[in-house]
């Protein structure tokens, strides 16, 4: 493909989470923003839709009629998935399925989903000397149950598309590997978060080469090395790493990151889909806007769009 590929507009989206306005893994970062300051904040700073945070509203005629004031759409929901634990498989399947409905009523196109099993990202315990390994067993269940999932949203013209996450069984370039190879193209594709591989030591750029035609959603989010630095010194637990700082948003020179290799590989495949920015920030140390308003430049810098 030529170096000189672009993104096609009609085909991508930009959207941003709430985790830049408060954390809904640790509801004490938070300064009180409210739903509607939030929500028309992204709409100020130039995004197309968002993700879905505690704050929202959960009936889903006041929640598309109040996004779409402000042209917003929903990019995706979040749900955990906890098929390594025992006994859980059935209720995993079924929580899916709640969700699957939800994103069908607000004309959403993906699902985010995460395997918390054993996962210590909550916990105030160090991120990387705790976080859980699947064994075998666990794995062949993780698989079993994503291409089941995978199955379910297709049918449904939903894309499933898998967050790998730091503190979680499946956090490093290996792990991802293996994910990918043992579940379906077809019915279980990727969310490459560039920030999360890059905590966890692996290169986000080497992942998108390698598994570009498994990208079905992306979260652009950036790194403070020196955070990461002391997170390993200090064993840190991720709470007190997001404290610290350990996010920000692509265009904060704080940020280790460069996304414009990572937007052509993505362009010279015809990338299509949903580009959200993603930064769980302290919003009393990081305004939201501003740091929403700066990711939205870069973006339009280094995409064109």
């Amino acid at each position: 493909m030529a170096n000189d590929a672009k993104l096609d507009r009609s085909k991508i989206s930009f959207g941003v989470t709430p985790t830049l306005w408060w954390n809904d893994d640790f509801l004490d970062i938070d300064i009180g923003i409210p739903f509607g300051q939030c929500v028309s904040e992204m709409a100020l700073a130039g995004f197309e839709g968002c993700s879905v945070g505690h704050k929202f509203p959960t009936d889903v005629e006041e929640l598309t009629r109040e996004l779409g004031l402000r042209g917003l759409r929903v990019s995706e929901p979040w749900t955990s998935l906890f098929f390594t634990c025992e006994a859980m498989y059935e209720r995993t399947v079924a929580e899916f399925r709640q969700s699957l409905e939800f994103i069908k009523s607000v004309n959403g196109s993906a699902m985010v989903v995460a395997e918390l099993g054993h996962s210590v990202h909550q916990r105030p315990v160090a991120l990387f000397a705790n976080r859980p390994v699947f064994d075998d067993r666990q794995w062949d269940t993780l698989a079993s149950g994503l291409n089941e999932l995978g199955r379910i949203a297709s049918a449904e013209g939903i894309r499933l598309c898998y967050h790998h996450h730091m503190g979680t069984g499946v956090q490093t370039r290996a792990e991802v590997d293996r994910l990918l190879a043992s579940t379906d193209p077809e019915h279980v594709h990727l969310l490459l978060d560039t920030a999360h591989l890059l905590f966890s030591g692996d290169d986000p750029l080497s992942l998108a080469r390698d598994h570009v035609s498994r990208i079905g959603h992306l979260h652009f989010k950036n790194l403070r090395q020196p955070v990461r630095d002391r997170v390993i010194r200090d064993h840190l637990s991720f709470k007190e790493a997001i404290q610290d700082g350990i996010f920000t948003v692509p265009g904060d020179p704080d940020g280790c990151i460069d996304f414009r290799p990572i937007v052509q590989v993505l362009a010279e495949h015809d990338y299509q889909g949903w580009l959200v920015v993603e930064a769980e920030q302290d919003p009393a140390k990081a305004t939201p806007l501003k740091y929403a308003k700066m990711a939205r430049q870069y973006l339009r810098e280094v995409t064109g769009l």
